[in-house]
Protein backbone atom coordinates (compact mmCIF):
# COMPACT_ATOMS: atom_id res chain seq x y z
CA UNK A 1 0.00 0.00 0.00
CA UNK A 2 2.79 2.38 0.93
CA UNK A 3 4.72 1.48 -2.25
CA UNK A 4 1.63 2.22 -4.37
CA UNK A 5 1.19 5.58 -2.69
CA UNK A 6 4.82 6.44 -3.26
CA UNK A 7 4.48 5.52 -6.93
CA UNK A 8 1.49 7.82 -7.29
CA UNK A 9 3.37 10.63 -5.58
CA UNK A 10 6.32 10.02 -7.86
CA UNK A 11 4.14 10.18 -10.98
CA UNK A 12 2.37 13.31 -9.82
CA UNK A 13 5.61 15.08 -8.96
CA UNK A 14 7.14 14.11 -12.30
CA UNK A 15 4.17 15.54 -14.21
CA UNK A 16 4.37 18.74 -12.19
CA UNK A 17 8.08 19.01 -12.97
CA UNK A 18 7.44 18.54 -16.70
CA UNK A 19 4.67 21.15 -16.69
CA UNK A 20 6.78 23.57 -14.70
CA UNK A 21 9.75 23.11 -17.01
CA UNK A 22 7.55 23.62 -20.08
CA UNK A 23 5.94 26.76 -18.67
CA UNK A 24 9.29 28.18 -17.60
CA UNK A 25 10.84 27.51 -21.01
CA UNK A 26 7.85 29.08 -22.78
CA UNK A 27 8.15 32.17 -20.57
CA UNK A 28 11.89 32.44 -21.17
CA UNK A 29 11.41 32.08 -24.95
CA UNK A 30 8.81 34.87 -24.94
CA UNK A 31 11.17 37.11 -22.93
CA UNK A 32 14.00 36.17 -25.29
CA UNK A 33 11.88 37.13 -28.30
CA UNK A 34 10.87 40.43 -26.74
CA UNK A 35 14.47 41.30 -25.92
CA UNK A 36 15.60 40.31 -29.40
CA UNK A 37 12.86 42.39 -30.99
CA UNK A 38 13.84 45.42 -28.89
CA UNK A 39 17.52 45.11 -29.79
CA UNK A 40 16.98 44.60 -33.52
CA UNK A 41 14.42 47.39 -33.65
CA UNK A 42 16.86 49.78 -31.98
CA UNK A 43 19.69 48.75 -34.31
CA UNK A 44 17.93 48.38 -37.66
CA UNK A 45 15.00 50.83 -37.52
CA UNK A 46 17.07 54.01 -38.06
CA UNK A 47 18.74 52.46 -41.10
CA UNK A 48 15.34 51.45 -42.48
CA UNK A 49 13.99 55.00 -42.13
CA UNK A 50 17.07 56.43 -43.83
CA UNK A 51 16.70 53.96 -46.71
CA UNK A 52 13.02 54.92 -47.10
CA UNK A 53 13.98 58.61 -47.22
CA UNK A 54 16.66 58.04 -49.86
CA UNK A 55 14.34 55.90 -51.97
CA UNK A 56 11.49 58.41 -51.87
CA UNK A 57 13.90 61.17 -52.89
CA UNK A 58 15.15 59.06 -55.79
CA UNK A 59 11.59 58.37 -56.97
CA UNK A 60 10.67 62.06 -56.92
CA UNK A 61 13.83 63.07 -58.78
CA UNK A 62 13.29 60.39 -61.42
CA UNK A 63 9.64 61.37 -61.83
CA UNK A 64 10.48 65.04 -62.31
CA UNK A 65 13.47 64.41 -64.57
CA UNK A 66 11.68 62.12 -67.03
CA UNK A 67 8.18 63.55 -66.56
CA UNK A 68 6.67 60.27 -65.35
CA UNK A 69 3.90 60.24 -62.80
CA UNK A 70 4.62 58.52 -59.50
CA UNK A 71 1.61 56.27 -60.09
CA UNK A 72 2.99 54.93 -63.39
CA UNK A 73 6.44 54.61 -61.90
CA UNK A 74 5.18 52.59 -58.92
CA UNK A 75 3.19 50.35 -61.28
CA UNK A 76 6.36 49.66 -63.25
CA UNK A 77 8.27 48.88 -60.08
CA UNK A 78 5.60 46.40 -58.97
CA UNK A 79 5.97 44.58 -62.28
CA UNK A 80 9.72 44.48 -61.75
CA UNK A 81 9.26 43.01 -58.27
CA UNK A 82 7.10 40.26 -59.79
CA UNK A 83 9.85 39.58 -62.33
CA UNK A 84 12.43 39.32 -59.54
CA UNK A 85 10.23 36.76 -57.75
CA UNK A 86 10.20 34.72 -60.97
CA UNK A 87 14.00 34.76 -61.12
CA UNK A 88 14.52 37.56 -63.63
CA UNK A 89 17.36 39.99 -62.90
CA UNK A 90 18.92 42.90 -64.69
CA UNK A 91 22.23 41.02 -64.57
CA UNK A 92 22.51 37.55 -66.00
CA UNK A 93 22.14 34.83 -63.36
CA UNK A 94 22.43 31.09 -63.39
CA UNK A 95 19.32 29.35 -64.79
CA UNK A 96 17.20 28.36 -61.84
CA UNK A 97 15.42 25.36 -63.19
CA UNK A 98 18.04 23.54 -65.19
CA UNK A 99 19.15 20.30 -63.54
CA UNK A 100 21.95 21.95 -61.56
CA UNK A 101 19.71 24.75 -60.35
CA UNK A 102 16.94 22.31 -59.44
CA UNK A 103 19.40 20.15 -57.51
CA UNK A 104 20.51 23.20 -55.53
CA UNK A 105 16.85 23.99 -54.84
CA UNK A 106 15.93 20.52 -53.56
CA UNK A 107 19.03 20.60 -51.36
CA UNK A 108 17.74 23.77 -49.67
CA UNK A 109 14.31 22.12 -49.31
CA UNK A 110 15.29 18.87 -47.60
CA UNK A 111 17.82 20.65 -45.37
CA UNK A 112 15.06 23.13 -44.38
CA UNK A 113 17.32 26.08 -45.31
CA UNK A 114 14.76 27.52 -47.76
CA UNK A 115 16.54 30.61 -49.11
CA UNK A 116 13.49 31.72 -51.09
CA UNK A 117 15.51 32.73 -54.16
CA UNK A 118 14.02 29.84 -56.12
CA UNK A 119 10.42 28.79 -55.59
CA UNK A 120 7.95 26.80 -57.70
CA UNK A 121 5.36 28.94 -59.49
CA UNK A 122 3.24 26.23 -61.14
CA UNK A 123 0.43 24.42 -59.34
CA UNK A 124 1.99 21.04 -60.13
CA UNK A 125 5.33 22.19 -58.72
CA UNK A 126 3.76 23.46 -55.48
CA UNK A 127 1.79 20.25 -54.95
CA UNK A 128 4.83 18.09 -55.65
CA UNK A 129 6.90 20.19 -53.22
CA UNK A 130 4.49 19.43 -50.36
CA UNK A 131 4.89 15.66 -50.68
CA UNK A 132 8.56 15.81 -51.67
CA UNK A 133 9.47 18.01 -48.71
CA UNK A 134 7.49 15.89 -46.25
CA UNK A 135 9.54 12.78 -46.93
CA UNK A 136 12.81 14.57 -47.69
CA UNK A 137 12.87 16.71 -44.54
CA UNK A 138 12.06 13.72 -42.33
CA UNK A 139 14.84 11.65 -43.91
CA UNK A 140 17.34 14.50 -43.59
CA UNK A 141 16.52 15.02 -39.91
CA UNK A 142 17.13 11.30 -39.35
CA UNK A 143 20.44 11.66 -41.19
CA UNK A 144 21.42 14.55 -38.90
CA UNK A 145 20.56 12.46 -35.82
CA UNK A 146 22.64 9.54 -37.06
CA UNK A 147 25.48 11.91 -37.84
CA UNK A 148 25.30 13.27 -34.28
CA UNK A 149 25.43 9.75 -32.87
CA UNK A 150 28.50 8.84 -34.88
CA UNK A 151 30.43 12.04 -34.33
CA UNK A 152 29.88 11.73 -30.58
CA UNK A 153 31.01 8.10 -30.67
CA UNK A 154 34.15 9.18 -32.51
CA UNK A 155 34.81 11.96 -30.00
CA UNK A 156 34.30 9.53 -27.11
CA UNK A 157 36.85 7.10 -28.55
CA UNK A 158 39.38 9.86 -29.15
CA UNK A 159 38.92 11.40 -25.70
CA UNK A 160 39.18 8.00 -24.01
CA UNK A 161 42.37 7.25 -25.96
CA UNK A 162 43.86 10.56 -24.86
CA UNK A 163 42.89 9.87 -21.27
CA UNK A 164 44.37 6.37 -21.41
CA UNK A 165 47.61 7.71 -22.83
CA UNK A 166 47.86 10.27 -20.04
CA UNK A 167 47.30 7.59 -17.39
CA UNK A 168 49.90 5.29 -18.95
CA UNK A 169 52.45 8.10 -19.16
CA UNK A 170 51.77 9.13 -15.56
CA UNK A 171 52.60 5.65 -14.27
CA UNK A 172 49.33 5.36 -12.34
CA UNK A 173 48.08 2.31 -14.24
CA UNK A 174 47.74 -0.87 -12.12
CA UNK A 175 50.43 -3.43 -13.00
CA UNK A 176 48.28 -6.24 -14.36
CA UNK A 177 46.43 -4.37 -17.06
CA UNK A 178 49.07 -2.28 -18.83
CA UNK A 179 48.89 -4.42 -21.97
CA UNK A 180 45.12 -4.86 -21.97
CA UNK A 181 43.93 -1.35 -21.25
CA UNK A 182 40.99 -1.49 -23.68
CA UNK A 183 38.99 -3.63 -21.23
CA UNK A 184 39.85 -1.40 -18.28
CA UNK A 185 37.27 1.05 -16.99
CA UNK A 186 38.80 4.37 -16.01
CA UNK A 187 37.52 5.09 -12.49
CA UNK A 188 36.11 8.53 -11.80
CA UNK A 189 36.15 9.69 -15.42
CA UNK A 190 33.49 10.01 -18.09
CA UNK A 191 33.62 11.95 -21.36
CA UNK A 192 31.84 15.26 -20.86
CA UNK A 193 28.96 16.60 -22.89
CA UNK A 194 30.43 20.05 -22.29
CA UNK A 195 33.60 18.94 -24.01
CA UNK A 196 31.45 17.72 -26.90
CA UNK A 197 29.77 21.11 -27.05
CA UNK A 198 33.14 22.86 -27.11
CA UNK A 199 34.52 20.60 -29.84
CA UNK A 200 31.42 20.96 -31.99
CA UNK A 201 31.49 24.72 -31.51
CA UNK A 202 35.14 24.93 -32.56
CA UNK A 203 34.41 22.67 -35.52
CA UNK A 204 31.53 24.90 -36.63
CA UNK A 205 33.75 27.99 -36.33
CA UNK A 206 36.52 26.32 -38.33
CA UNK A 207 34.16 25.23 -41.10
CA UNK A 208 32.58 28.69 -41.23
CA UNK A 209 35.94 30.45 -41.42
CA UNK A 210 37.18 28.14 -44.19
CA UNK A 211 33.93 28.52 -46.14
CA UNK A 212 34.04 32.30 -45.72
CA UNK A 213 37.57 32.36 -47.09
CA UNK A 214 36.16 30.70 -50.22
CA UNK A 215 32.99 32.81 -50.54
CA UNK A 216 34.73 36.17 -50.08
CA UNK A 217 36.74 36.17 -53.35
CA UNK A 218 34.35 34.01 -55.39
CA UNK A 219 31.09 35.78 -54.53
CA UNK A 220 32.71 39.22 -53.99
CA UNK A 221 31.31 39.47 -50.46
CA UNK A 222 32.97 40.98 -47.43
CA UNK A 223 34.45 38.43 -45.03
CA UNK A 224 31.99 39.40 -42.30
CA UNK A 225 29.11 39.02 -44.76
CA UNK A 226 30.45 35.59 -45.65
CA UNK A 227 30.53 34.57 -41.97
CA UNK A 228 26.99 35.87 -41.60
CA UNK A 229 25.91 33.83 -44.63
CA UNK A 230 27.54 30.71 -43.18
CA UNK A 231 25.69 30.97 -39.88
CA UNK A 232 22.34 31.75 -41.53
CA UNK A 233 22.80 28.81 -43.88
CA UNK A 234 24.30 26.23 -41.52
CA UNK A 235 21.63 26.93 -38.89
CA UNK A 236 18.96 26.48 -41.64
CA UNK A 237 17.54 29.95 -40.98
CA UNK A 238 17.99 30.80 -44.66
CA UNK A 239 17.00 34.47 -44.98
CA UNK A 240 17.93 34.62 -48.66
CA UNK A 241 19.61 38.05 -48.58
CA UNK A 242 22.90 36.29 -49.41
CA UNK A 243 22.78 33.16 -51.56
CA UNK A 244 25.82 31.40 -52.95
CA UNK A 245 26.30 29.98 -56.44
CA UNK A 246 23.83 32.36 -58.13
CA UNK A 247 26.02 33.97 -60.78
CA UNK A 248 25.84 32.79 -64.36
CA UNK A 249 29.43 31.57 -64.42
CA UNK A 250 32.37 31.13 -62.05
CA UNK A 251 36.03 30.39 -62.52
CA UNK A 252 36.46 26.68 -61.79
CA UNK A 253 32.66 26.47 -61.63
CA UNK A 254 32.34 22.70 -61.14
CA UNK A 255 34.93 22.67 -58.36
CA UNK A 256 33.28 25.61 -56.64
CA UNK A 257 29.83 24.02 -56.68
CA UNK A 258 31.16 20.78 -55.22
CA UNK A 259 33.02 22.69 -52.50
CA UNK A 260 29.91 24.79 -51.82
CA UNK A 261 27.80 21.65 -51.40
CA UNK A 262 30.34 19.99 -49.08
CA UNK A 263 30.71 23.08 -46.90
CA UNK A 264 26.92 23.36 -46.54
CA UNK A 265 26.57 19.67 -45.71
CA UNK A 266 29.32 19.69 -43.08
CA UNK A 267 28.19 23.02 -41.65
CA UNK A 268 24.54 22.04 -41.29
CA UNK A 269 25.44 18.69 -39.70
CA UNK A 270 27.81 20.33 -37.26
CA UNK A 271 25.45 23.16 -36.25
CA UNK A 272 22.50 20.75 -35.92
CA UNK A 273 24.57 18.55 -33.61
CA UNK A 274 25.66 21.59 -31.62
CA UNK A 275 22.04 22.72 -31.23
CA UNK A 276 21.08 19.29 -29.86
CA UNK A 277 23.85 19.35 -27.29
CA UNK A 278 23.08 22.94 -26.27
CA UNK A 279 19.41 22.01 -25.80
CA UNK A 280 20.43 19.48 -23.14
CA UNK A 281 22.48 22.12 -21.36
CA UNK A 282 19.50 24.49 -21.52
CA UNK A 283 17.36 21.83 -19.90
CA UNK A 284 19.93 21.55 -17.12
CA UNK A 285 19.64 25.29 -16.56
CA UNK A 286 15.85 24.99 -16.44
CA UNK A 287 16.16 22.25 -13.83
CA UNK A 288 18.44 24.44 -11.76
CA UNK A 289 16.05 27.40 -12.04
CA UNK A 290 13.08 25.24 -11.05
CA UNK A 291 15.04 23.98 -8.06
CA UNK A 292 15.71 27.55 -6.91
CA UNK A 293 12.09 28.55 -7.49
CA UNK A 294 10.83 25.52 -5.57
CA UNK A 295 13.05 26.45 -2.63
CA UNK A 296 11.73 30.00 -2.64
CA UNK A 297 8.04 29.52 -3.35
CA UNK A 298 7.12 25.91 -2.59
CA UNK A 299 6.92 25.02 1.10
CA UNK A 300 6.13 21.41 0.29
CA UNK A 301 9.42 20.62 -1.42
CA UNK A 302 11.02 19.24 1.74
CA UNK A 303 7.97 17.11 2.46
CA UNK A 304 8.11 15.70 -1.08
CA UNK A 305 11.76 14.81 -0.65
CA UNK A 306 11.05 13.00 2.63
CA UNK A 307 8.26 11.00 0.99
CA UNK A 308 10.27 10.08 -2.08
CA UNK A 309 13.63 9.63 -0.31
CA UNK A 310 15.57 10.35 -3.47
CA UNK A 311 16.80 13.03 -5.79
CA UNK A 312 14.44 14.09 -8.52
CA UNK A 313 14.99 16.21 -11.63
CA UNK A 314 14.66 19.54 -9.86
CA UNK A 315 15.22 18.88 -6.19
CA UNK A 316 18.31 17.20 -4.70
CA UNK A 317 17.26 14.74 -2.01
CA UNK A 318 18.96 13.40 1.06
CA UNK A 319 20.07 10.16 -0.53
CA UNK A 320 22.85 11.73 -2.59
CA UNK A 321 24.13 13.63 0.43
CA UNK A 322 24.10 10.45 2.58
CA UNK A 323 26.07 8.56 -0.03
CA UNK A 324 28.52 11.42 -0.43
CA UNK A 325 29.32 11.53 3.29
CA UNK A 326 29.37 7.77 3.77
CA UNK A 327 26.00 7.33 5.52
CA UNK A 328 23.92 4.30 4.66
CA UNK A 329 20.99 5.12 2.38
CA UNK A 330 17.43 4.09 3.03
CA UNK A 331 16.99 0.61 1.57
CA UNK A 332 13.28 1.18 1.11
CA UNK A 333 13.70 4.20 -1.11
CA UNK A 334 11.66 3.81 -4.25
CA UNK A 335 14.34 5.13 -6.61
CA UNK A 336 17.77 3.66 -5.78
CA UNK A 337 20.40 5.04 -8.13
CA UNK A 338 24.03 6.00 -7.75
CA UNK A 339 23.63 8.60 -10.47
CA UNK A 340 20.52 10.46 -9.40
CA UNK A 341 20.91 14.18 -9.11
CA UNK A 342 24.54 14.20 -10.19
CA UNK A 343 23.80 16.47 -13.12
CA UNK A 344 22.86 19.36 -10.86
CA UNK A 345 25.88 18.83 -8.65
CA UNK A 346 28.19 19.67 -11.55
CA UNK A 347 29.01 16.22 -12.91
CA UNK A 348 28.92 16.10 -16.67
CA UNK A 349 26.78 13.84 -18.82
CA UNK A 350 28.63 10.98 -20.48
CA UNK A 351 28.85 11.00 -24.26
CA UNK A 352 27.73 7.37 -24.26
CA UNK A 353 24.37 8.53 -22.92
CA UNK A 354 24.16 11.32 -25.46
CA UNK A 355 24.97 9.01 -28.34
CA UNK A 356 22.35 6.49 -27.22
CA UNK A 357 19.76 9.25 -26.93
CA UNK A 358 19.69 9.77 -30.69
CA UNK A 359 18.72 6.19 -31.62
CA UNK A 360 15.20 6.90 -32.78
CA UNK A 361 12.89 4.22 -31.35
CA UNK A 362 9.33 3.94 -32.64
CA UNK A 363 8.47 1.53 -29.83
CA UNK A 364 9.42 4.11 -27.19
CA UNK A 365 7.31 6.79 -28.86
CA UNK A 366 4.33 4.42 -29.15
CA UNK A 367 4.68 3.50 -25.49
CA UNK A 368 4.70 7.18 -24.51
CA UNK A 369 1.62 7.90 -26.58
CA UNK A 370 -0.19 4.87 -25.14
CA UNK A 371 0.64 5.80 -21.56
CA UNK A 372 -0.39 9.41 -22.10
CA UNK A 373 -3.67 8.41 -23.75
CA UNK A 374 -4.54 5.96 -20.95
CA UNK A 375 -3.59 8.34 -18.18
CA UNK A 376 -0.55 6.39 -17.00
CA UNK A 377 2.46 8.68 -17.13
CA UNK A 378 5.98 7.38 -17.45
CA UNK A 379 7.37 6.35 -14.08
CA UNK A 380 10.81 7.27 -12.97
CA UNK A 381 11.06 4.84 -10.08
CA UNK A 382 12.16 1.25 -9.80
CA UNK A 383 14.43 0.17 -12.61
CA UNK A 384 14.12 3.46 -14.46
CA UNK A 385 16.77 6.03 -13.83
CA UNK A 386 15.79 9.60 -13.15
CA UNK A 387 18.91 11.62 -13.77
CA UNK A 388 17.32 14.97 -14.54
CA UNK A 389 16.72 14.20 -18.21
CA UNK A 390 13.70 11.92 -18.18
CA UNK A 391 10.33 13.11 -19.38
CA UNK A 392 9.00 14.80 -22.48
CA UNK A 393 7.34 13.50 -25.61
CA UNK A 394 8.42 12.99 -29.20
CA UNK A 395 12.10 13.29 -30.12
CA UNK A 396 13.01 14.91 -26.80
CA UNK A 397 11.21 12.15 -24.92
CA UNK A 398 13.13 9.51 -26.85
CA UNK A 399 16.40 11.28 -26.08
CA UNK A 400 15.59 11.60 -22.40
CA UNK A 401 14.42 8.00 -22.06
CA UNK A 402 17.57 6.73 -23.70
CA UNK A 403 19.65 8.81 -21.31
CA UNK A 404 17.76 7.33 -18.37
CA UNK A 405 17.98 3.76 -19.65
CA UNK A 406 21.69 3.81 -20.37
CA UNK A 407 22.56 5.06 -16.89
CA UNK A 408 22.48 1.39 -15.79
CA UNK A 409 25.60 0.69 -17.83
CA UNK A 410 27.75 3.39 -16.22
Amino acid sequence: MMSSQRLKDCRSLHLNEDNGRFALLALLIVLYLLCGAAVFSAIERPSELQAHGRWNGTLHNFSETFNISLRDLNSFLREYEAAIAAGIRADALRPRWDFTGAFYFVGTVVSTIGFGMTTPVTVAGKVFLIFYGLLGCAATILFFNLFLERIITLLAVVMKAVRERRIINSGLLPPGIRHDFSAYSIPGWKPSVYHVMLILGLSAITISCCASAMYTPVESWGYLDSLYFCFVTFSTIGFGDFVSSQSAAYEYQSLYRVANFLFMLMGVCCIYSLFNVISIVIKQVLNWMLEKMSCLFCQRCNKANLLLGRRNAIRPGSKGRQARFGASPDPDGPCDSDTEGRRLSGEMISMKDLAASNKVSLAIMQKQLSESANGYPRTVCGSSRHNGFSGGVGALGIMNNRLAETSNSR
